[in-house]
């Protein structure tokens, strides 16, 4: 099985990175941080207009029908970029569950998010949707905030949302549409980590310490590799669960791509940290942005406990990796 990405993937992440380098960068993830939402609504028009917004929506609805793979190769670059907003909900999670106008206002690039307890118990960024939901375990209803906190990352809000009428959903298309948020999470999370071990590695080659660049020093050398080792395990992992998606193997690929990710991006956060050293927890540096979204994201589509528990019921059913 080959993970050789098409020219079209690459062109895909070409357009991407000129976009958010159009609209500021880092600089567009700092502003979104202090409360300026402005680039960032911008860059989410872009991507409408690139027919991003609605890849996952059919045809029929006016979306793109792209592929799981498609949209795997969106969430890395997604996540290298920290763009922000409710990327996994309104790309990955809800054009599977949404009526077809629904769908239509997606395409045209409508801010969309939802709660699903336990595994989403807030919904992100509500405060800047143009659609809430609540999903239950068989229903979909339109929501309304309770009540909005911070998260550990400044790029997210997080909202309760107080669900209306229900509309009845099939318990197997909301667990497919959660494990297609899982995986879209998980690259996400492989190009947080990839942004982190590249600004480390800039860092420590102009960094210097007892007249030496600290990229000269064994330690430092080790503990980038370490990085780079685990996104490089985790990314055929994510790619491979992408192929799997229609079949039996999916929720245990799934798991396996979401906990390598999360370990992954961990590792590479922790690296970009021990880099930076003291600058990295300044809210002037723009790396905290990416490393605090670390943290932020292991712990919703499952935490890395959850898949592990569902990865061994597999091992348990199957009496090793089966089929």
């Amino acid at each position: 099985m080959r993970f050789t990405l098409t020219e079209e993937h690459l062109a895909l992440s070409s357009a991407i990175d000129d976009m958010v380098g159009d609209l500021g960068g880092s600089d567009l993830v700092r502003e979104w941080a202090a409360g300026n939402h402005n680039k960032g609504l911008q860059l989410w028009s872009g991507l409408a207009e690139m027919g991003l917004c609605g890849l996952r929506v059919p045809e029929e609805s006016g979306g793109a029908g792209g592929t799981v793979i498609d949209l795997v190769v969106l969430f890395e670059r997604l996540g290298y970029h920290a763009v922000p907003g409710p990327c996994v909900e309104s790309f990955a999670f809800l054009p599977h569950l949404l009526n077809e106008a629904h769908q239509e206002k997606l395409v045209a690039g409508a801010v969309a998010t939802a709660s699903f307890a336990p595994s989403v118990p807030w919904a992100a960024d509500a405060d800047k949707a143009d659609m809430m939901f609540v999903i239950g375990s068989d229903s979909l209803a339109e929501g309304t905030i309770v009540n909005t906190v911070k998260s550990v990352s400044p790029l997210r809000t997080l909202s309760e949302l107080q669900a209306g009428t229900p509309e009845s959903r099939s318990p197997g298309v909301i667990e497919h549409a959660h494990d297609e948020a899982a995986l879209a999470s998980a690259a996400y999370l492989v190009g947080v980590g990839e942004r982190l071990l590249d600004e480390a590695v800039s860092y420590a080659g102009v960094r210097e310490q007892f007249g030496r660049r600290i990229g000269e020093f064994q330690a430092v050398k080790h503990l980038l590799a370490d990085a780079k080792i685990s996104l490089t395990f985790a990314r055929p992992l994510v790619l491979g669960a992408s192929l799997q998606m229609d079949g039996e193997a999916r929720a245990r690929s799934v798991s396996s791509a979401k906990v390598a990710a999360t370990s992954a991006a961990n590792l590479a956060a922790r690296a970009s940290l021990q880099v930076h050293g003291a600058i990295g927890y300044t809210a002037e540096h723009h790396v905290g942005n990416w490393i605090t979204l670390v943290p932020a994201l292991s712990q919703v589509w499952g935490t890395p406990d959850v898949h592990r528990a569902r990865i061994a019921r597999f091992l348990a059913a199957e009496g090793g990796w089966g089929r």
